[in-house]
């Protein structure tokens, strides 16, 4: 990948990114966690922010290196106090994310921002999708390539908050501003097609 398409993201760095834990019914069953009663918001700084193809580097120290293929929501316009039911007209569009986690330092914080947050460790794209272009974004596939091998394969339909309550929830108090992703997580399912591609040579030093 050239220099000039490793530094060019496919949508303007937000002013913030909005993420969703455990908000696929698969990644519970697959940790043993209950469903949450509601969503579990945490901040990931949008310095992470790469273009996907780039390479994620890890921090001195950093050996519980972790990926989450993930579907970003950018809102369009400044979002708040939002309803479930006008929550799309908020959106510019969709892309594809890996949610890079450093799983140690997340179980010692306590809190997630930090461990998800280093430089490089969220990739995303290559395209940004049009929202007309994605009518229903509960009927997408989400999956994750490791050098060659599928390592995650679900669907948003999977989701236990599905795009319109994640909005609707996150708006209230701290608007969501223009450019702004909200990003849930998935682990395992199947159709239609977003795709987080993590390359293969991964992770460097």
């Amino acid at each position: 990948m050239r220099l000039a398409e490793m530094n060019q993201l496919p949508i303007a760095r937000p002013g913030k990114i909005i993420a969703v834990g455990l908000n696929y019914r698969d990644h519970a069953a697959e940790s043993d966690s209950p469903l949450p009663e509601s969503p579990i918001l945490f901040a990931k700084w949008s310095t992470c922010l790469v273009p996907a193809g780039a390479p994620i580097v890890l921090p001195p120290g950093v050996d519980q290196a972790d990926y989450e293929a993930e579907l970003a929501v950018v809102i369009g316009r400044t979002a708040k106090n939002v309803s479930a039911d006008d929550a799309l007209d908020f959106v510019s569009g969709y892309l594809a994310l890996n949610d890079v986690s450093d799983r140690e330092a997340q179980s010692k914080d306590g809190q997630w921002s930090r461990a998800k947050s280093y430089d490089t460790f969220g990739p995303c794209g290559p395209r940004f999708v049009p929202a007309a272009e994605i009518p229903d974004p509960q009927r997408l596939a989400i999956t994750c390539d490791l050098n060659g091998e599928r390592m995650q394969d679900s669907n948003t339909q999977n989701m236990i908050f599905g795009v319109r309550a994640l909005i609707a929830s996150s708006a209230p108090g701290s608007p969501s501003s223009p450019a702004t992703s909200s990003a849930p997580a998935p682990r395992t399912g199947s159709a239609p097609s977003a795709r987080c591609r993590s390359s293969s040579s991964p992770a460097t030093r």
